[in-house]
């Protein structure tokens, strides 16, 4: 599943490109995850603003509404001044002065959403529980600390359930956790404050890195550009059961936390 850092890619490879954009024509294929909530002739016309992230979610602003694009669990956008014939699998074509915009999802768990501003009920059903984001100056430590005593869960699942903080997916919650010398299963409200500190730090080093190496490329993504990720080159553990921990040798180890694998060094991160 493509994580903040790809969204984030994605991002930068077409923004500066689209944006100023007059909307030419809209096509849809097979539904996706959730409707487009309007009908594609309302988008004709309209002039792209920019494009901004949330989360794990692209924010296409035009100058009335915007769209609100997830990439699913295999999902991945192109954009360009022309591209082959659309295939089986591409779900959400749309043709601007600038180029074409296409969502290829072969498992259709991604969705383009409209909304006419971002307090729509429609946005808002999407974004309005997300928690901080990792890569701004809102990520505050206090807040963060006040967001993690009040969850007895493990502190990987609290990671990833994006309520305290948005976007630290699975890879990424894995090699924070290492980099903090923090063990997946131990109860976020129990963390000390300097523990919280060193995990604060970790979380913005590992997403920063991430997105300067193109994110990670597991299975099949890519840039709006077709350029891959190589992130997944240096992680520390993710990936790596049985291979040896890179700082003291001992081999890593795997466990399954919430149907999602876990990696972590047992001498690294002892508790």
């Amino acid at each position: 599943m493509p994580e903040l850092p790809e969204v984030e890619v994605t991002r930068l490879s077409f923004s500066d490109k689209i944006t100023g954009a007059q909307v030419v024509s809209v096509r849809l294929g097979k539904a996706l995850r959730w409707p487009l909530g309007c009908e594609v002739a309302q988008l004709t016309g309209r002039t792209v603003l920019g494009v901004r992230r949330r989360g794990k979610y692209l924010l296409i602003d035009l100058d009335h509404g915007l769209l609100l694009v997830h990439l699913g669990m295999s999902g991945s956008l192109r954009f360009a001044l022309q591209l082959p014939p659309a295939g089986v699998h591409d779900h959400f074509e749309m043709v601007s002065t600038q180029g074409i915009l296409r969502l290829n999802d072969p498992r259709r768990f991604g969705a383009v959403v409209y909304a006419d501003h971002q307090e729509a009920p429609e946005a808002q059903k999407l974004l309005g529980k997300l928690g901080m984001e990792p890569l701004s100056d809102d990520f505050e430590v206090a807040q963060f600390q006040a967001g993690l005593k009040r969850r007895k869960a493990a502190i990987k699942q609290v990671l990833l359930a994006g309520d305290v903080v948005v976007g630290v997916g699975n890879i990424y919650a894995s090699e924070a956790l290492f980099i903090a010398g923090i063990r997946p299963t131990l109860s976020a409200a129990r963390l000390t404050r300097p523990r919280i500190n060193k995990l604060h730090a970790a979380i913005r080093e590992v997403l920063a890195r991430a997105v300067a190496q193109g994110g990670s490329t597991l299975r099949d993504f890519s840039s709006t550009n077709g350029e891959s990720g190589h992130f997944q080159r240096e992680a520390m553990v993710y990936g790596r059961e049985g291979q040896p921990c890179r700082l003291c040798g001992t081999p890593i180890k795997s466990l399954r936390q919430g149907q999602r694998s876990t990696f972590y060094c047992p001498s690294c991160q002892k508790a």
